[in-house]
């Protein structure tokens, strides 16, 4: 039988990015995330691979770029003003097509704010928090085992598009401890993957020159690189596009939430079924790409949507744009720390299905 362990949804993403084959961890320390950063301390060097203790979230965002331009599998993680520090080099990432995985424990803003979960980061995170026309791929655990298997599978998607992605949790979900089933099989170190053929190896004999760079001086040299970037992410949008439906079959409203929110919005659709009420859950996997396909579909056979947040509301906008105004989209959020409780969501539930 596959041993089980006890452990914390920080820890579980240091185990899930070390048997995903993670060479190296570049991190600084900030609450809600600590954890993971002194799992990593631990279990890194023992495994012989590389951890660095940056002297700040801007020496760690670096440090993993040029990490990655050596095609290690590499990764940082942070909370939230550390992520905003982070932000010029993960869109330096992205402009130089360096798969890499940014870990965002979200804690309250804005400013320093509090330590307490949050889910106010989701337009830095899938809108492109740093400069120019780009995107990272968005992933968005809601449980312990998740935050292992979303780390494990950011790698892949990493590598397979060569570009960042963020697995986007929140303090709660950081802090809780859970059974963790982890691979049977954990991923080998880098020096026994297939070779990365545009990596900067130190040695170009008898072979082309490789260059790593987002800078394109030369006229309309920038653009096309843009145009070849925006046609891997509409690539993207076809292929990658993660959701879960829970009780949608026959559903009058949908709640659309994720991370901790979607955990508490399956106990309200639990309640509200024992008590005969048509309500479902879409739980968006991948913030980006959107599950837009699927809330369209879903939006020809119900009467309303209820997004709930920790935040002011930022996912809700990608809801009214996919359902573009065929059934209404109601809110309810809190903010600063706040989260949402499971007789609150209830309540609106109920209140947003009479009056659809």
């Amino acid at each position: 039988m596959q041993k089980r362990f006890l452990i914390t949804g920080n820890e579980a993403i240091g185990a899930g990015a070390i048997d995903a084959g993670c060479d190296c961890y570049f991190g600084y320390p900030i609450t809600p995330q600590n954890e993971l950063t002194a799992y990593m301390a631990r279990h890194m060097p023992s495994a012989g691979r590389v951890f660095v203790q940056a002297e700040s979230e801007v020496s760690a965002i670096n440090m993993l770029y040029g990490a990655a331009s050596t095609g290690a599998r590499a990764m940082t993680s942070s909370s939230s003003p550390g992520v905003s520090l982070k932000q010029e080099g993960i869109s330096y990432l992205a402009g130089s097509e360096l798969p890499a995985v940014i870990a965002n424990v979200q804690r309250g803003g804005p400013g320093l704010g509090n330590i307490e979960p949050s889910q106010a980061d989701y337009f830095q995170a899938v809108k492109g928090g740093g400069h120019g026309d780009y995107c990272q791929i968005v992933l968005a655990p809601s449980s312990v085992q998740e935050m292992y298997d979303l780390t494990a599978q950011a790698f892949e998607l990493a590598d397979r598009w060569r570009m960042p992605v963020m697995v986007l949790s929140d303090g709660r979900l950081g802090q809780m401890m859970e059974p963790l089933t982890p691979m049977k099989k954990p991923k080998p170190a880098g020096k026994n993957r297939p070779p990365k053929e545009w990596a900067l190896t130190g040695a170009a004999f008898g072979r082309e020159k490789r260059v790593v760079k987002s800078f394109f001086p030369a006229t309309g040299d920038l653009e096309e690189h843009n145009k070849r970037l925006q046609a891997k992410y509409r690539l993207i949008r076809k292929k990658e596009l993660r959701s879960e439906d829970y009780f949608t079959g026959d559903a009058e409203i949908v709640l659309v939430a994720y991370g901790t929110v979607a955990r508490l919005c399956r106990e309200v659709v639990r309640r509200a079924r024992k008590k005969g009420l048509p309500v479902g859950l879409l739980r968006p996997v991948t913030l980006w790409p959107f599950p837009s396909l699927r809330l369209k579909q879903l939006a020809s056979g119900v009467k309303a949507f209820l997004v709930v947040e920790m935040s002011a509301g930022q996912m809700v906008e990608d809801v009214r744009l996919a359902v573009d105004g065929s059934v209404p989209v109601s809110f309810h959020g809190r903010m600063g720390g706040g989260v949402p409780t499971i007789d609150e969501i209830y309540a609106r539930a109920r209140k947003s299905l009479s009056a659809a």
